[in-house]
């Protein structure tokens, strides 16, 4: 746990190589234009990244949670919003579709998702459920060979750019909420599929989160995943990888935020001395880095335990719930040592200090995670 092997040092190396050439100069862009450059997309499908999680034998680099961790610290110290779409794309739809697909299904959708011919979303959020995410209300109706959707859902990282979604909803409205839902693999092109609205965020802006709406769309019932009315299980174990993907995007704006505090402490001048010779600043820089560590720690080590196959649901909300917070911390903290100049955009300690701030909500808001460590803890 503490020395890569060679086979991850080199994934490392590749990552970090990619987000220094190729994400660092458009993030700025990508962050005011609301929009990142196709030219990342075919990059990262270059590389192997939308597949990591793919197993081989269906396209992908079969490198598991573990690797997508350590890629996703490098691509979100370059640019959150290009980190959370590989994120989502693999923990939140390769993933699941990895784990509990038919062989049919993995045959249809895990070769075009680990090339990037088609990017993949996740959609669980509604208006009226978001921690509370078995209280969804979108309806599926069996209609013959096929199950009609009906229903919004909200917050849907990289929906309007998605060849495929992952759309849980009721199929079951007679038994207790949480078991009668349905997870369902729904073609962008589906019949009643449509993208509304895209939000205006505050931070990773590149990324878009869009409202999904289903007007009588309809799906073929070969779509459902993992079976009828066993949806909710496979979104509690997907948000596990979630988690981890997240917390993942944390620590790399952490360590974003280590070393551009540490470059500007280094040249800007008061009272005759660079501002890193005062004790002050050593001592914030020192409680960044020490959270930081610590964070990530956590995240290689749930990462780590659900590569094994082991339950990791503790630890993904401990690695959660820390990494978030020192993310945020850190973010302060750069902003805080940047002074006046940090609150324009002369810096990117602003688009850091934006960009942390959903790391605490997404994926299980930070009192989520404490609730499922809690009652870990607790029985």
């Amino acid at each position: 746990m503490f020395e890569l092997s060679e086979e991850l040092t080199l994934v490392r190396d590749a990552a970090r190589d990619f987000a220094e050439r190729e994400l660092m100069p458009r993030a700025t862009a990508h962050d005011r234009e609301a929009h990142i450059d196709d030219a990342v997309w075919k990059q990262i499908g270059e590389l192997g990244f939308w597949g990591l999680t793919v197993p081989e034998s269906h396209g992908g680099a079969g490198l598991g949670n573990l690797a997508l961790s350590i890629v996703l610290e490098e691509l979100n110290r370059a640019c959150a919003a290009t980190g959370v779409t590989v994120s989502v794309h693999n923990s939140l739809v390769c993933s699941p579709l990895t784990k509990y697909g038919s062989e049919a299904q993995k045959r249809e959708w895990l070769p075009k998702l680990a090339s990037g011919e088609i990017l993949g979303a996740y959609a669980l959020t509604e208006p009226g459920s978001g921690s509370d995410a078995a209280a969804l209300s979108t309806r599926a109706v069996r209609d013959g060979d096929h199950f009609v959707l009906n229903g919004t859902k909200i917050w849907v990282t990289t929906g309007s750019l998605a060849g495929v979604v992952i759309v849980y909803a009721r199929t079951n409205p007679d038994v207790a909420k949480a078991k009668g839902i349905s997870a369902f693999i729904v073609p962008a092109n589906a019949p009643g599929f449509k993208v509304g609205k895209k939000e205006l965020k505050c931070g990773i802006r590149g990324s878009p989160a869009v409202e999904l709406e289903f007007d009588n769309c309809r799906v073929p019932a070969a779509n459902v995943l993992g079976g009828v009315d066993r949806g909710f299980p496979i979104a509690m174990d997907t948000l596990d990888g979630g988690r981890i993907g997240i917390a993942s995007q944390s620590v790399g704006i952490a360590q974003a935020c280590i070393e551009n505090a540490v470059a500007y402490a280094k040249v800007r001048q008061q009272f005759g001395k660079p501002i890193a010779h005062f004790q002050a600043i050593q001592h914030k820089i020192a409680d960044m880095q020490t959270r930081s560590d610590a964070a990530r720690m956590l995240v290689h080590k749930a990462a780590w335990l659900r590569d094994r196959g082991e339950p990791c649901g503790r630890q993904a909300a401990e690695a959660k719930l820390f990494a978030s917070q020192s993310a945020n911390f850190c973010a302060d903290e750069c902003l805080q040592i940047h002074g006046g100049a940090g609150y324009t955009d002369h810096f990117i300690a602003e688009r850091l200090f934006r960009d942390a701030r959903i790391t605490e909500i997404y994926e299980g808001a930070t009192d989520i995670q404490r609730l499922v460590i809690a009652r870990a803890v607790l029985g």
